[in-house]
């Protein structure tokens, strides 16, 4: 038995989520090893701060958006499988999750720091929203009526 066209269409869209959210959860990493925008802001933001205290918040910053990486993974994959399980609740979890995915990505994208700068790099910030696209995409095919035939 196939499944359902729009399972099929939430569930390439719940795997790409997946993909996105690894890609943004290395995009710190990536940063740290080539632009330095994370450890650059940080240092705007707190100029007196000696160079082992930028070093010591932008290895913080990397440990957090990793464990957010990590968690917003499981949650992509928990809710693909209740989707391709067909399990009732796999509409409202999904929406749940997202829910708490794009609130997780704009406090990171929009939440300041004690500096009164936000506390990541808009750059970094809108990379951690990039998976929410998928979301809203997945959601919006989970609710969506099917078409009569």
């Amino acid at each position: 038995m196939t499944k359902p066209i729009r399972a099929r269409g939430a569930l390439g869209a719940m795997y790409a989520g997946l993909t996105l959210t690894v890609l943004a959860t290395i995009a710190p990493y990536v940063d740290h090893s080539t632009t330095h925008l994370l450890a650059d802001h940080i240092r705007a933001g707190y100029p007196t701060y000696p160079r082992a205290r930028v070093d010591s918040a932008t290895t913080t910053y990397l440990v957090v958006l990793s464990v957010i990486g990590a968690l917003g993974a499981l949650a992509w994959l928990a809710t693909a499988w209740a989707v391709r399980a067909g399990k009732p609740w796999a509409r409202p979890a999904a929406t749940v999750v997202f829910v708490l995915g794009i609130s997780v990505g704009l406090t990171g994208l929009l939440a300041k720091d004690t500096s009164g700068a936000t506390g990541l790099p808009s750059a970094l910030g809108w990379v951690g929203m990039i998976p929410c696209l998928a979301g809203v995409v997945a959601v919006a095919l989970l609710w969506r009526r099917p078409r009569p035939m």
